[in-house]
């Protein structure tokens, strides 16, 4: 190669990388200029809201899973929470723990109204109560859905009381939900790495049997 054929080359590298560091300027320049909630809605990690008038009707076909931990909303019915926001979207959780994570990330949407699944029912799937009417009982020492401490809602003040808990409402189960939530995600990660590692363990075993069979 030539010093004219280094100097042509030498000469487009630069071209491109000032166009790339062109292009990447004015990437940076319009992250600055759009508000946080527009290019969280675009690039953030936001929850798979849908729009929806009546969240009760087919709950379980439209919301089957949690979609900030994957657990099965219709097994956990007695924890399960809908919500429905002002804007019109709604989403449902397992648990009053994913709740507080769904608050923590959709900053921008409010609350309109919130169901809870009464654990209080006698029927193997518990029916929906307004959750601001609800009678939560923090039960220290007890487990419950993604949590250390267990956070039942009941329809009957009665039924929560004899629980041997703390009654409270909804508001101030939601601020326990969230002082619980680091020791309770801690605990969560430990579970789950716990039990891919045993699924691998069994997957290996399969495997094993098969070729010595």
């Amino acid at each position: 190669m030539n010093r004219r054929e280094l100097l042509v080359g030498a000469s487009a590298l630069a071209v491109g990388a000032a166009a790339g560091i062109r292009e990447a300027t004015a990437k940076m320049q319009m992250m600055k200029m759009e508000p946080p909630w527009v290019w969280q809605q675009k690039h953030g990690v936001m929850s798979p809201v849908r729009k929806d008038d009546n969240p009760t009707r087919n709950e379980f076909e439209k919301y089957p899973r949690c979609p900030y931990c994957g657990m099965d909303r219709k097994m956990w019915s007695h924890t399960r929470h809908l919500i429905q926001y002002d804007d019109g979207t709604a989403e449902g959780t397992c648990s009053i723990r994913c709740v507080a994570v769904a608050f923590a990330i959709n900053l921008d949407r409010g609350p309109k109204k919130i169901w809870v699944g009464d654990a209080g029912a006698d029927a193997k799937v518990k029916p929906l109560i307004e959750a601001d009417k609800a009678h939560y009982c923090l039960g220290d020492g007890k487990m419950g859905t993604m949590t250390r401490r267990r956070k039942w809602a009941f329809a009957d003040k009665a039924k929560a009381e004899a629980q041997g808990g703390k009654v409270v409402n909804f508001d101030a189960a939601l601020q326990a939900a969230y002082e619980d939530l680091g020791r309770d995600t801690a605990m969560t990660r430990k579970r789950r790495a716990e039990k891919r590692a045993h699924m691998m363990k069994k997957m290996k075993e399969m495997q094993m049997q098969k070729k010595g069979g």
